[in-house]
């Protein structure tokens, strides 16, 4: 059973808990008023993963860092950290990771999987643009506030290869922007067949 309070500080952050809330490292005083890092059980709860801790080829992968305090969004705002996390290495064999920032992206009105897109398109831009562009207001995210919003990906089951597959499906470019592929209600797509066999119709012969 993994309990956060339980874990060595160099793998608290990024951890599961056997009770599916997150692990977090907080800063805390001690008596001598000397900065002391400790692991606490956050109130943010992970719906497919449970009793995890992350792998050290991940948090290289995706860019994190161990000593992290707290979980927040600011990450995001760096563009070399989201090329990290949007890279195949991580999107397609870190769900722990993927999943976390996936809803702290949601949390601040941004949908990761565009974010990865616009990132690709210009490595240099970053959250704060697709949010200025969306109207969203920029704020961090405490391990209080991030109740995470659920995320607006499909039903996924508890088991880690299909949390994969969903996920890499999610970040791959071929599904980022949804919204735009969609046509305009009420304009049904023409075929090439179809369009090419109707023609102007003429003018109606009277009869006389």
């Amino acid at each position: 059973e993994i309990i956060c309070e339980d874990l060595p500080n160099d793998v608290c952050a990024f951890a599961i808990a056997s009770s599916g809330k997150r692990c977090l490292l907080e800063t805390a005083l001690e008596k001598n008023e000397k900065e002391e890092y400790q692991c606490r059980t956050s109130e943010v709860m992970v719906e497919r993963m449970a009793e995890y801790i992350e792998n050290d080829d991940c948090v290289r992968a995706c860019g994190v860092d161990r000593n992290s305090i707290g979980i927040s969004s600011d990450s995001l705002l760096e563009p070399q950290f989201t090329s990290k996390l949007c890279a195949p290495a991580c999107c397609h064999n870190c769900p722990n990771i993927v999943d976390l920032f996936f809803n702290l992206a949601a949390g601040e009105g941004v949908f990761l999987p565009d974010l990865c897109e616009a990132q690709r398109i210009n490595p240099r831009s970053s959250m704060v643009e697709l949010m200025s562009s969306s109207g969203a207001a920029l704020g961090p995210i405490s391990s209080e506030a991030s109740a995470l919003a659920p995320s607006p990906t499909p039903p996924i089951t508890s088991e880690v290869p299909d949390s994969n597959e969903a996920l890499a499906s999610i970040l791959s470019p071929s599904s980022i922007s949804s919204e735009a592929s969609t046509p305009s209600p009420g304009l049904a797509p023409i075929s090439s067949e179809a369009s090419s066999s109707t023609s102007s119709p003429g003018p109606t012969p009277l009869l006389g």
